[in-house]
């Protein structure tokens, strides 16, 4: 199981200031074998570990607009 401890969490610089953000640590990737995800405005909420092939498919759909609503 993964565990974010020590995790470095920080927002896209993209995003605007309206709060409906997400953020993301990377830096536990080589020790966890993650990427970690949580929402912005509820830190202490909850988040999800992805595997970093995972969070790879999903940032690249999200350039090739892939996921647009």
């Amino acid at each position: 199981m993964a565990d974010s401890a020590g995790a470095i969490w920080r927002k896209s610089t993209r995003s605007g200031n309206g709060g409906n953000c997400v953020e993301v640590a990377t830096n536990l990737l080589a020790r966890q074998g993650a990427v970690f995800v949580r929402d912005s405005k509820d830190p202490l909420g909850g988040q999800i570990a992805v595997t970093a092939r995972s969070w790879t498919a999903f940032t690249y759909a999200l350039r090739e607009g892939a996921l647009t609503p």
